[in-house]
């Protein structure tokens, strides 16, 4: 039982009143009758919320939310109390959202007040339903509580708790919520709407498929000797048209990916990005690989393109967790080298921060390079830029914004110095990574032809 605010004022004023009592009689009994009646109207609302147990609340959610993405949450609470009763709902969220300030109030005879919440009456009387949505900003797991109900009558002198909805775990994975935009865009061939443009699909001439006698008219470069020494009779390759090409993922977990904007990280950026990216080249034909390292390869998948390796994919990234140490390049060449034997397209998302940092990396990658389609994807400080873009007011702002500048121009060379070397470069905002590494891939694909 906790006893509300009005009972307090109440007791307070029957308290003054009383008190004055002392000094002209008439109040003193009038206090007196005030406190009795204060006392059972006090105990009549204990009766009414304590006769019987009348409140229940169940809460909605999905099992796995998407990182990054607006979730919805929706709680319903009914009453079989026979008369209105208001509610005051908490719901005990996990400490990764930090919010104080998840309480709703609602009730029949009082309109709903909550945060970004949004309340709807059903045609059942007693049944309230509360809508609202969580973006969680960090992958892993999400421990929510009790669905926390305080009820109390049109007295309002005291309200009963009910602790309803047990406690339950959700797993936050990459934000799979924009995958179904991009599979229906996919479907549909009209990937131009968010600025996908549209390409067609890729027909080299390149791929085995099997071997054959030798027919007149045959070209004698595909004669395959070792065959027909074993036969004793001319045997020729058949090749089929490439319609797919590898593209690999290529995350760094180093330190550098550890700056956060608008509470996620660079990396879990990169994550959604190549979920979305691995994606549509599935949808594209293309066999989609990941690849992540830090100090050395940590996580190798081979490229595919079967409906269940966006699943393998998706809980493969789920599972990455950031390293803090220095990124090793040398060690990517490596591992590049060594899993990675078919000409494929690697994009890789990392960040630079000025000239030097590149120049230390620039001969693995050029290494890269050489066997395969690299394209290096890093990230503009779009806090700096805002810097850049706010009015000058003094001296010191000024010199303070030629320090931005150069800081800002350093991007724009590393992206050049790249672009000398014959490796691709995309340089974006980490809220629009995903739309823009697409366009990037579509552009690249459609050069390949």
């Amino acid at each position: 039982m906790f006893l509300r605010r009005r009972f307090y004022l109440l007791l307070l004023a029957v308290a003054l009143l009383t008190g004055i009592g002392y000094a002209y009689a008439p109040l003193y009994t009038a206090g007196r009758w005030l406190t009795l009646l204060l006392l059972l109207a006090t105990v009549a609302d204990i009766v009414l919320l304590w006769h019987k147990r009348a409140v229940t609340a169940e809460r909605h959610l999905s099992s796995r939310f998407s990182n990054g993405d607006d979730n919805p949450v929706t709680i319903s609470v009914q009453s079989s109390y026979p008369f209105p009763v208001r509610f005051e709902v908490i719901d005990e969220l996990p400490f990764q959202f930090q919010q104080r300030d998840n309480t709703s109030h609602f009730s029949p005879f009082c309109s709903a007040t909550s945060g970004d919440a949004s309340l709807a009456k059903n045609s059942h009387p007693s049944l309230f339903t509360l809508h609202f949505s969580l973006r969680p900003t960090r992958r892993g797991i999400y421990s929510f509580g009790h669905v926390l109900v305080f009820v109390s009558t049109r007295l309002g002198l005291v309200e009963r708790r009910y602790r309803c909805a047990a406690p339950c775990d959700v797993s936050v994975y990459p934000s799979y919520q924009k995958l179904h935009q991009y599979e229906l865009m996919a479907i549909s061939q009209n990937l131009q709407e968010p600025g996908i443009k549209r390409i067609r699909r890729i027909g080299h001439n390149t791929d085995f498929e099997h071997i054959r006698d030798y027919l007149r008219g045959d070209d004698y470069r595909t004669v395959n000797w070792r065959a027909t020494a074993r036969l004793s009779r001319p045997m020729v390759n058949v090749y089929q048209d490439e319609r797919s090409q590898q593209v690999f993922s290529v995350i760094d977990k180093g330190r550098v990916m550890q700056q956060a904007f608008q509470g996620m990280t660079l990396l879990d950026y990169a994550v959604n990005a190549s979920l979305a990216l691995s994606y549509v080249a599935m949808r594209k034909e293309d066999r989609a690989g990941l690849l992540t390292f830090a100090n050395r390869l940590d996580t190798f998948v081979a490229p595919d393109r079967r409906p269940g390796h966006i699943n393998k994919l998706m809980e493969t990234l789920y599972a990455e967790q950031t390293d803090f140490g220095e990124t090793d390049f040398s060690a990517l060449s490596v591992a590049v080298g060594r899993h990675i034997s078919k000409h494929s397209l690697l994009v890789l998302y990392t960040n630079f921060m000025g000239q030097v940092s590149l120049q230390r990396q620039l001969p693995f990658l050029q290494q890269i390079a050489r066997r395969h389609r690299l394209l290096v994807v890093f990230f503009e400080d779009i806090e700096l830029q805002q810097f850049i873009d706010a009015p000058i007011r003094n001296d010191e702002e000024r010199c303070q914004h030629e320090v931005a500048e150069k800081f800002a121009m350093e991007k724009q060379l590393i992206s050049a110095t790249l672009r000398q070397y014959g490796i691709l470069s995309l340089l974006t905002t980490p809220q629009a990574l995903s739309v823009n590494v697409i366009n990037r891939y579509l552009a690249v694909r459609t050069a390949s032809l």
